[in-house]
């Protein structure tokens, strides 16, 4: 097994590296294209903009590695961005268009008496059955840091959701690939157990 943490200049990947470490799984933080491919498992983890992840991810030559090796069943755990960047485009400053793997849009919080961006700990909400939630309870808390989120076409990916003026999706899951608009590398003991499930995924 090779979990991979691709570095494309942003997101908080050393705490996402210990997260798994802790939990008993080496992982690597690597910006090579050749590491994304030879990847067992691939995390993309992210703190920024959509426009300028996606910048970053050309710059380095990562788009084509990254979509071919989810294309081949390779397991795949985005957070934050690395949720957003799966969809259809992305609206922040301007329309970016992203992989496309979930059809739908990132959106801005619309209701103006929200604090925004959205941070701190919040409820998470099962609506699918996967093997990454195993051993987390229902309404179980999370950190939050963003202040845009995804916007799914088709319902039936959407893993969970979180309540902020609207209840927006919080997870996704399609096949090989599960998603999060919150950080489990923030969210202590819990945050460390979804790290544990996506190592163990096949």
């Amino acid at each position: 097994m090779k979990i991979v943490i691709v570095d494309y200049g942003s997101g908080n990947l050393l705490s996402v590296q210990r997260g798994f470490e802790r939990m008993g799984h080496a992982a690597v933080i690597s910006r090579r294209p050749q590491d994304v491919m030879d990847a067992s498992h691939l995390v993309v983890p992210g703190v920024g903009c959509f426009p300028e992840c996606i910048k970053q991810l050309e710059i380095a030559g990562l788009m084509g590695p990254i979509y071919t090796s989810v294309k081949s069943g390779k397991p795949y755990f985005g957070i934050c961005l690395g949720l957003q960047i799966l969809f259809t485009e992305g609206t922040e400053f301007e329309i970016v268009p992203g992989f496309n793997w979930i059809p739908g849009r990132v959106i801005h919080f619309s209701d103006d008496s929200l604090k925004v961006p959205h941070i701190g700990w919040n409820q998470v909400h099962i609506t699918q059955s996967t093997p990454m939630w195993e051993g987390i309870p229902e309404g179980a808390y999370f950190y939050f840091v963003h202040s845009y989120y995804g916007l799914p076409t088709d319902r039936a990916v959407i893993a969970s959701t979180t309540e902020y003026g609207v209840t927006f999706p919080s997870a996704i899951w399609k096949d090989n690939v599960f998603a999060c608009q919150f950080h489990p590398e923030k969210s202590q003991q819990t945050g460390l157990r979804l790290l544990h499930n996506f190592a163990q995924m096949k």
